[in-house]
C-alpha cells in the first residue's frame, strides 16, 4: 500500500511533464554531440580513447557508436511518450518556458556528465582526439554546452512568467517537432559519404567476404586486419542490401541508418 501511494504522488502530471523535458533534453544533447563531433566534424567515436584490443578494433569502434545511437532513440521515445501523455498541462501558466527549462537542464546534464565522466573520469574519448590540448577543447565544450545550458534554464525558471495557454501549446509543439527532425535527420545517410561499411558476421572468412562482394560488383577501397569489415563501393545498378543474403551482419545506409555508422568515410 506504502508504494502504491508513493507512486501515486511521485507520478503525478506535473511530474511527468518535468520529465519529458529532462529526458528530451538529454536526447538532444546526446544527438547534438552525436550529429556534429561523431558525423559531421568526425573528431572522434564513441570509444576513440580507448586503447587495447578488441577496443581499437574499429567494428568495436562501429559498433559503440550504433549502440549509442540507439540509447538516444530510446530515451528520446520515452520522452515524446512522456510530453503526450501530459499534454493538458500545455494550456498552464507558464508551461512553455518550464518545459523548455527542463530541456536545458537535460541538455547541460547530458554535457557535464559526458565531460566529467566520458572525458576524464572513464577517458573513454574526448571533445577533439587529435588536439594538442584536449583538455582546453573539454573545458570549452562544458562551458558552454553545459554550464551555459543550465544557466539559460535557470533564468527561464526564474523568469518564467505566466503566459498564455497558447504559449505553452506552441512551445511543445515546437519540442515535440524538434525532436522528431533531430531524430530523423540523425539517421540519414551522409551525403558526402564515399563508401558503404559491410561488416561480415562472425565466421564469415575473408575469401567468402569477396565472393559475397563481387556479386555486387563492388569497387574494395578497405579492410580491416579480420577481414570481417569492409569499405566498398557498389557497381553501377547493384544494391548493398543484396550482400544481407550473403552473410553480411550490418550494411551502412540500408534498413536501420544506424546514424554515426552511415557516416564512415574511406
Amino acid at each position: 500500500m506504502k508504494s502504491e501511494r508513493l507512486a501515486e504522488v511521485t507520478w503525478t502530471p506535473s511530474m511527468l511533464f518535468r520529465w519529458a523535458g529532462w529526458l528530451l533534453g538529454l536526447a538532444l544533447g546526446g544527438f547534438f554531440d552525436g550529429i556534429l563531433l561523431h558525423q559531421i566534424l568526425q573528431w572522434h567515436h564513441l570509444l576513440s580513447g580507448v586503447e587495447g584490443a578488441p577496443w581499437t578494433d574499429l567494428r568495436a569502434q562501429v559498433l559503440a557508436d550504433g549502440l549509442f545511437h540507439l540509447v538516444l532513440y530510446i530515451v528520446a521515445i520515452a520522452g515524446l511518450w512522456a510530453l503526450w501523455r501530459t499534454r493538458t498541462q500545455y494550456g498552464l501558466p507558464g508551461a512553455g518556458r518550464s518545459l523548455w527549462a527542463d530541456v536545458l537542464i537535460g541538455f547541460g546534464a547530458w554535457h557535464v556528465a559526458d565531460a566529467v565522466l566520458s572525458h576524464w573520469v572513464l577517458g573513454i574519448h574526448r571533445i577533439r582526439m587529435d588536439a594538442a590540448n584536449p583538455l582546453l577543447w573539454d573545458v570549452a565544450w562544458l562551458a558552454v554546452f553545459g554550464a551555459g545550458a543550465l544557466a539559460v534554464a535557470f533564468w527561464l525558471r526564474r523568469h518564467r512568467g505566466g503566459g498564455t495557454p497558447r504559449n505553452g501549446r506552441a512551445g511543445c509543439t515546437a519540442l515535440f517537432a524538434a525532436v522528431v527532425i533531430t531524430m530523423a535527420w540523425s539517421m540519414r545517410p551522409s551525403p558526402e559519404a564515399n563508401a558503404v561499411l559491410v561488416m561480415f558476421k562472425p565466421g564469415v572468412a575473408a575469401p567468402e567476404a569477396l565472393m559475397a562482394l563481387a556479386r555486387i560488383d563492388a569497387t574494395l577501397l578497405w579492410s580491416d586486419a579480420s577481414g570481417q569489415l569492409w569499405a566498398v563501393r557498389p557497381g553501377a545498378g547493384h544494391r548493398a542490401s543484396a550482400l544481407y543474403r550473403h552473410g553480411a551482419w550490418w550494411v551502412s545506409g540500408t534498413l536501420v541508418p544506424a546514424a554515426c555508422l552511415g557516416w564512415f568515410k574511406a
